[in-house]
């Protein structure tokens, strides 16, 4: 399905979902044989590199519906934040929990701790927000998922350590990650495997 929304300024930036849908309109067009694997990469990475709706024109110009613009989706009510907080013991949450949309983790002397790699996920897009002060946060993703955290802001010493991709993948989680923590760390990364499953994967 293609979108030409009437007088649309080719400079208006585009969100989040806009490339999203630029992507799956991609995809659509490799799977009827219109482009090769290799440009499919390509376009991917440049839809979601791209700032205004002239760049995702461009990219989808030569598809059917050539011209079409994927319109701005703008929800009716924001997604209601939801906070977990403990002024002095950690905040965790693992194994199968649902994941809100809009999280914020709030702790002035725990730890965070939170693993999403068999939790239930409806969104494609979750924002995590960190309020800690002397404590450390730990985020684990299922497998191919991503997280940015360029909104995020590191405090006295405290690291950040991200071992997964930053760049959104099409159909795969897409973590946000924003707030602050004064004397802790930051580290993301996919679920460990036992020895029987790395032996598993490499024979």
């Amino acid at each position: 399905m293609t979108f030409e929304p009437p007088m649309t300024d080719h400079r208006m930036r585009v969100s989040d979902a806009d490339r999203e849908r630029a992507a799956q309109q991609l995809q659509k067009a490799f799977a009827e044989g219109r482009i090769t694997p290799v440009e499919l990469d390509e376009r991917l990475e440049l839809v979601f590199g791209s700032k205004t709706y002239g760049d995702l024109t461009e990219l989808l110009s030569d598809l059917p519906g050539a011209g079409a613009i994927v319109p701005v989706v703008v929800p009716a009510h924001p997604a209601e934040e939801v906070v977990l907080e403990s002024k002095t013991g950690d905040v965790s949450r693992s194994g199968d929990w649902l994941v809100p949309q809009r999280l914020k983790i709030v702790s002035k002397y725990g730890n965070a701790a939170l693993d999403l790699s068999q939790a239930s996920v409806a969104h494609p897009v979750v924002d995590l927000d960190f309020d800690l002060k002397y404590g450390s946060a730990k985020v684990i993703l299922p497998e191919g998922a991503t997280a940015n955290v360029d909104g995020y802001q590191a405090g006295w010493g405290g690291e950040v350590k991200v071992s997964v991709p930053a760049r959104p993948r099409p159909g795969l989680l897409h973590v946000r990650v924003t707030g602050h923590i004064k004397y802790g760390e930051l580290r993301i990364r996919y679920p460990r495997r036992s020895v029987a499953q790395w032996w598993s994967s490499e024979t």
